[in-house]
């Protein structure tokens, strides 16, 4: 009896079936009719939709040689040369950053549109501009340095405008960093060296006074023991440790009134300390140096162009066969669907109520 129940069951739903697609088929008419009506509908989207073009610049870092520019003198100035990777990081971050973006929203998009368009909420207009135009890494695991610029509009043209002219404003923000960068080091290092020459200024000047208070002193006590002429023993030299004391020390009065006084007429005259300070032509030198490197080199880069925009021939949207198919699927269900509400309104007249 369960074997035969089985079967009745089994052969009803093999009834149901065969009645189902009997049903279908019967309204196969109303089936076409939907499809074709859903499907002319996307037809129409798809091809009386503005059509919107994608143009692309692809960004890799740059050459070793494109930044030798910025490294020129660093080595002798004792300042770590810059590398590819510091240089192409200011330009990326420039590129990706929220502030060029909404420079370029308010100079270049906003300007782009309508009067209409631009009454528009800011942060709808900002939304659409988001999707508008998009810079970033698209594999930051497998290609972390490559980098793109999309732009996506109704005009081709503008579109690779926009994504050459966004590239080149990034570009020029980045070197604007790098000279800064540069010039701050070189100026920071300049200010050492000049604090280096005036120290030794400042001591060279001590220096003199002290000699000059020295010869005062000294001048004084040839005066008082009549030594008017230098006292020197023949034959004795600086070995004999008196040539010091007789220079510098508690002898320079024998050196005589005459000469001292000679010496302290040179030293109150003298108007620069420089010729006898032993590190400062060296230290000049330098500062010289430095001061002559050029903080805004030429043929320098900030990355590599790996392709420019051009304007787009193809429109990405909208995607006319796609649509269709998703339009004559859509009409399908839909047909089917009103088929069968079709079919059950005629076998059970009471389900309209």
């Amino acid at each position: 009896m369960q074997q035969a129940g089985i079967h009745n069951r089994y052969g009803d739903d093999e009834i149901d079936l065969r009645e189902l697609f009997a049903g279908l088929w019967a309204e196969r008419l109303l089936i076409l009719l939907v499809t074709l009506v859903v499907g002319a509908g996307a037809a129409a989207y798809a091809f009386l939709a503005t059509p919107v073009y994608e143009a692309k610049s692809s960004l890799l870092p740059p050459r070793l040689s494109d930044i030798a520019g910025y490294n020129v003198g660093r080595a002798e100035a004792k300042l770590v040369e810059f590398k590819v990777a510091d240089v192409y990081s200011v330009f990326t971050r420039n590129l990706i950053s929220e502030s060029a973006r909404r420079s370029f929203f308010r100079e270049v998009y906003l300007p782009s549109l309508t009067e209409e368009q631009r009454s528009a909420p800011q942060d709808v207009l900002w939304k659409q501009y988001s999707a508008t135009l998009t810079a970033k890494a698209p594999d930051l695991k497998a290609r972390p340095e490559y980098f793109e610029v999309r732009v996506e509009h109704k005009d081709p043209e503008l579109a690779a405008q926009w994504v050459n002219l966004y590239v080149e404003r990034a570009a020029e923000l980045a070197r604007s960093d790098m000279q800064q960068n540069v010039r701050q080091e070189l100026d920071a290092r300049i200010q050492e060296i000049e604090r280096q020459i005036e120290v030794l200024r400042e001591a060279a000047l001590k220096r003199r006074e002290d000699r000059i208070a020295r010869l005062k002193e000294a001048l004084v006590v040839a005066d008082k023991v009549g030594v008017d002429a230098p006292q020197v023993t023949p034959g004795r030299t600086s070995s004999d440790g008196d040539l010091s004391s007789f220079v510098d020390g508690s002898l320079m009065y024998m050196r005589g009134a005459k000469a001292i006084r000679a010496e302290l007429q040179v030293l109150e005259a003298r108007e620069s300390d420089d010729p006898f300070i032993s590190e400062l032509r060296y230290l000049q030198s330098r500062l010289v140096f430095l001061q002559r490197i050029d903080v805004k080199p030429d043929n320098v880069a900030v990355f590599t162009l790996d392709s420019a925009a051009e304007v787009p021939e193809t429109p990405i949207k909208p995607k006319k066969r796609s649509i269709l198919i998703l339009g004559l699927a859509l009409g399908g269900m839909l047909g089917i669907f009103l088929a069968l509400i079709r079919r059950l309104l005629r076998k059970d007249p009471t389900a309209a109520v």
